[in-house]
């Protein structure tokens, strides 16, 4: 018999595109066949053909990107400690990057892969490896394309596995399983962002939304449908489950996810879409949180995640329902008057020995506005705070700083009525240059960004209230400076100068605790006063309440230029960014790496 322990290091030799490997390695002899037993692996190579490839859903067929043919793409397999070597070779139209979201990339910015920021782009035809290691950091994160919007079907599962021989802090699953949630759109995604990028207007919302791929019965598609015994039910449902309309059983495009009873599965949940903001269910089963970005949590149980675009979180759960079939469900949050994608994602869990035509438990999700179902998720979030992972919260501050986020319109006399939508941080919408600004910085070279990023706004306003009028956003390639170790405390403060809106936002480089958030403005005497500066959780992207404010403090302990963006991909094309650039420390081990030699050109 095989143990669970020696299954899980076959599965992250081979899982991915795995090519290669150096390992130490000590062997026994099964059957004649020379097997790994006991791996300390310490670089893994990968990679990655970014290619075109029909896909077919929602009764349509259209050509997406992927890399390896694969939507979504494989998912990296890794120990904490290891080194990566990811080869991205692209054989598409587009140029192409890849992010590592939440790799800390100590000292290697060159491989962060956010086009124009810490490298240029890809070429087609052209390769590029990725280098870099896998430090302090266990448990899910993603990676995906950081140029337009290709990250929409170029997306992933990183899963990092702690030390051999290290245990989790919680209890040993039977099994673990990724899922990726995602968006899907009919029409080419490149297509709808350079539309609305000529027009001015925001673009067209997705179609639907997919669990690892899949998005389970839809409206307006024949071949879609829920199975009930011999029908199915179209979906939105209504949050009550009511007003189905019956149809005739058909198979639909959907994600299973097979159980045995008795046991304890670990999700990896990843939240991979594009615009929207998510909540995950499953019909009559809790969820014990137990990490998220990759960060250890205090276990907390619920029934109910939720995840922004770029967040994940990892969650026991006890297959303890009687044998059967019950719904999977992931829908949308947006509490203010934004359009959205309403169609809910739909998959199952199935216990195994269910019989072929089991009916389906039904899930009630939550309301597409449901603020206090977000808030107590956020609120129950808490670092683990161990002994063996403890939460570094910085107490001192060397940098106070205070961002307003939002949307505006500025005028455009060739866009569809004299306006474009913008985004800004502190009044500033950020112009992506036409060379890496990491580059600017290594070489010297002048004219493509400057250090003048404001530590706070130009002129302060009631954010979150009545919006002063005439307000214009400024243009520039703008970073803030950091000193090598010093630490910042960061005020994200949404505004409503068009609309108010939840902002999930993501630091490249650098985890951050998040000290505190709130409705309203923030109050620079009072709310400090509440900050948690004991077990805050850890996170490398935060939602800003809508109309709200979000606290977070991180050490600048990382050489380079660090990307800071709303990661509503929307948000990020109207100029919702900005980059922070950390100084060199002392010496070689505080300092960058210098490039790689095969560093793509602009």
């Amino acid at each position: 018999m095989v143990s669970s322990k020696f299954k899980q290091d076959k599965r992250l030799e081979t899982k991915g595109a795995v090519l290669s490997m150096v390992c130490w390695v000590r062997t026994l002899l099964f059957i004649s066949v020379l097997v790994p037993a006991f791996v300390e692996c310490r670089i893994r190579h990968y990679h990655f053909n970014v290619v075109v490839k029909n896909a077919t859903k929602l009764c349509s067929t259209k050509p997406i990107v992927t890399v390896n043919g694969k939507f979504p793409g494989p998912t990296l397999y890794a120990r904490e400690g290891d080194n990566v070597l990811v080869r991205v070779t692209n054989h598409v139209q587009y140029n192409v990057t890849i992010h590592w979201h939440g790799v800390r990339q100590l000292r290697t910015g060159w491989s962060d892969g956010p086009a124009y920021i810490t490298q240029c782009p890809i070429q087609p035809g052209q390769n590029f490896l990725y280098n870099f290691t896998l430090t302090g950091q266990r448990g899910a994160l993603l990676w995906h394309a950081h140029i337009s919007w290709l990250r929409s079907t170029v997306h992933g599962a990183i899963v990092i596995l702690p030390k051999k021989g290290v245990p989790y802090p919680f209890p040993k699953p039977y099994k673990e399983k990724v899922i990726v949630l995602g968006e899907w759109w009919k029409a080419d995604t490149e297509a709808v962002v350079n539309q609305a990028t000529q027009t001015g207007l925001p673009p067209n919302i997705s179609d639907a939304h997919t669990i690892n791929g899949h998005p389970g019965p839809v409206p307006n598609c024949s071949s879609d449908g829920i199975s009930i015994g011999l029908y199915t039910i179209r979906v939105p449902f209504d949050h009550n489950c009511k007003n189905r309309n019956f149809l005739r059983f058909v198979n639909a495009d959907a994600y299973t996810l097979h159980v045995e009873t008795g046991k304890t599965y670990l999700l990896r949940v990843i939240n991979a879409a594009v615009n929207d903001e998510l909540f995950f269910k499953i019909a009559n089963h809790n969820l014990t949180v137990v990490e998220v970005d990759a960060c250890y949590t205090k276990p907390f149980e619920t029934d109910t995640l939720f995840l922004g675009p770029g967040q994940t979180t990892t969650a026991l759960l006890k297959a303890d329902q009687g044998i059967g079939k019950y719904l999977i469900a992931i829908s949308p949050f947006m509490d203010t008057i934004v359009a959205v994608d309403n169609l809910t994602g739909i998959g199952y869990l199935r216990y195994n020995h269910s019989l072929a035509f089991t009916p389906t438990t039904f899930v009630a999700i939550p309301a597409v506005n449901a603020t206090p179902v977000t808030s107590v998720f956020s609120d129950s979030l808490r670092s683990l705070n161990s002994k063996q992972y403890p939460a570094n919260v910085p107490l001192t501050i060397d940098h106070s700083l205070f961002f307003t986020i939002g949307v505006g319109i500025n005028p455009c006399a060739t866009c569809f009525n004299g306006s474009r939508a913008v985004a800004a941080i502190n009044n500033v919408s950020f112009v992506m240059p036409t060379t890496a600004i990491l580059q600017a910085h290594y070489y010297g070279i002048n004219g493509v960004f400057t250090d003048d990023f404001p530590a706070k706004p130009a002129i302060p306003f009631n954010y979150t209230g009545t919006p002063p009028s005439g307000l214009q956003t400024m243009n520039g390639t703008k970073v803030y400076r950091l000193a090598y170790n010093s630490t910042v405390q960061l005020v994200i403060q949404g505004n409503t100068i068009i609309a108010p809106e939840s902002h999930p936002t993501h630091l490249h480089g650098s985890n951050f605790f998040v000290v505190g958030r709130g409705v309203g403005n923030f109050d620079p005497e009072k709310d400090p006063l509440k900050f948690n500066l004991v077990d805050p959780v850890e996170r490398n992207t935060v939602s800003v309440p809508t109309a709200g404010w979000t606290a977070i403090r991180f050490r600048a302990d990382n050489p380079g230029v660090w990307f800071f963006h709303c990661h509503l991909e929307v948000h990020t094309t109207w100029g919702l960014k900005m980059a922070f650039l950390v100084e060199n420390g002392k010496g070689p081990n505080e300092s960058i790496e210098p490039p790689p030699s095969d560093l793509p050109k602009c």
